[in-house]
């Protein structure tokens, strides 16, 4: 249906929002899309076609991809592109009203519709609209990831080992956008990991809603002990990096496989949320405060070097200022390495949104600050015990218009979420794990010099 003059492919521009998961939706999409003859290019202007993979998770993601979407509306308006696909989690959650807020959008592509989307550029291509909409039920496995062209540099990616959640926390959309937790069967995951091993990758990056979660719905148990220790078995991989670990189904297995493996690194991406008993009941987080600090004080017990990142949400509806302040406090005893606050989201489809004495956004975002104001302390403590330290920097890009400059992370460092290194060395190139030793701080960054051979 596509049609191609002068053996000329059609071209399409994509635009990925959000989160790593979502990421990797988009990178099997344009994998599709390839081995079907379209041709990514860069720009938008002078395409056949664009598409908007976005997030719908809380009020400022959902702004940014209305942004995109509008952006691509007026580029079709002026002639610069023919047509609009919009998909992902923006998508699923407004279904049909999307349409009605944007008519210039011309299809619709649901999360779980994004194996059609070859199918959905041939009838944009074809010029037929009587179809505009995918939108598929959540599958009851997990839909495959293989055959991704990346857009995340060659030396990391990253694997996502299950879809959805079955945690229904108050405050979160995720399962009316994702579903009900479905883990990847086992070989799966181990395979796209040998593939991506195959195609260059150092750094794997696990991800999930809801790492810890692996394996009960498939397995009657949580797996991922056993997913870690097969992965961390896999030629050509350095690093494996864990992320989105609920603070549950922490079993010594888990724990041993952790601290015990040669290649995951000491970095534990654990969201919280909060620590006050009556919040994190208004939550459902299903985790009290005594099982948390048990948690925390058992991980850092047994895995040397752990850095550990969290996140907190500020001002959730009946927050008191007593509440807010044990969670400042919390904060101040466990110093975090790395840390993020969000203040709460007004999700309208959520059953924190029907709780009472939701606080004023002033509110919200002065209690943000005062959080971030305690990490920022910590943080740069944390920085400056690292200086004359020596460590390996895997190197991401050279410094722009700077010579023997880069940009590269250490093992505490998570890609986009996580502070940066800067190395100063000769002969360096990006994918290296160089050995570098920290010689100075710049706010929440490193900076440091090459002291050995890259490998």
């Amino acid at each position: 249906m596509k049609q191609v003059t002068a053996n000329k492919s059609p071209t399409y521009a994509f635009v990925s929002l959000g989160c790593p998961k979502n990421l990797v939706d988009s990178e099997r999409m344009l994998g599709l899309l390839q081995l079907e003859g379209y041709q990514l290019v860069q720009e938008p202007k002078g395409t056949d076609f664009v598409v908007v993979n976005t997030c719908g998770f809380i009020e400022r993601a959902r702004e940014e991809s209305f942004a995109s979407i509008k952006e691509m509306i007026e580029l079709k308006r002026s002639g610069g592109t023919r047509g609009i696909i919009v998909s992902g989690c923006l998508a699923e959650r407004e279904k049909e009203q999307l349409l009605a807020t944007c008519p210039e959008v011309d299809h619709l592509v649901g999360v779980f519709g994004r194996e059609q989307v070859t199918k959905v550029a041939d009838r944009l291509i074809g010029g037929l609209d009587e179809q505009r909409t995918v939108f598929k039920p959540a599958p009851s496995r997990p839909l495959p990831d293989g055959n991704r062209l990346r857009i995340t540099p060659r030396h990391f990616a990253y694997l996502k080992i299950s879809e959805g959640c079955d945690r229904l926390c108050t405050f979160c959309a995720i399962p009316k956008m994702r579903g009900k937790h479905a883990t990847k069967p086992m070989e799966e995951v181990l395979a796209e990991a040998k593939e991506l091993a195959a195609d260059g990758v150092r750094e794997l990056i696990i991800v999930a809603q809801d790492t810890t979660y692996y394996g009960m719905d498939l397995y009657g148990e949580p797996r991922l002990a056993e997913l870690l220790a097969a992965l961390d078995k896999i030629p050509g991989l350095d690093w494996i990096r864990v992320m989105y670990l609920y603070p549950m189904y922490f079993g010594d297995d888990l724990i041993e496989a952790l601290g015990k493996a040669e290649k995951i690194v000491p970095y534990l991406d654990m969201p919280l949320q909060h620590i006050n008993d009556t919040m994190l009941r208004r939550m459902q987080r299903r985790v009290d405060r005594a099982a948390t600090e048990a948690l925390i004080a058992k991980l850092r017990a047994r895995i040397d070097g752990l850095v550990l990142r969290t996140t907190f949400i500020a001002g959730f509806p009946g927050e008191t200022e007593e509440q807010f302040a044990e969670l400042e406090a919390f904060v101040e005893k466990e110093r975090f390495e790395r840390m993020g606050v969000f203040t709460y989201s007004f999700e309208p489809d959520t059953p924190a949104a029907r709780l009472p004495d939701h606080l004023p956004e002033e509110v919200k975002e002065a209690r943000r600050e005062r959080l971030m104001a305690i990490q920022q302390a910590q943080a740069f403590a944390w920085n400056e015990a690292q200086v004359g330290k020596r460590i390996e920097v895997l190197l991401d890009r050279p410094v722009a218009g700077e010579r023997n400059a880069w940009i590269g992370r250490g093992a505490a460092d998570a890609p986009d979420v996580d502070s940066v290194i800067y190395v100063t060395g000769k002969r360096l190139a990006p994918g290296q794990i160089v050995p570098t030793e920290i010689v100075a701080t710049s706010g929440y960054d490193l900076v440091g010099a090459a002291v050995g051979a890259p490998r």
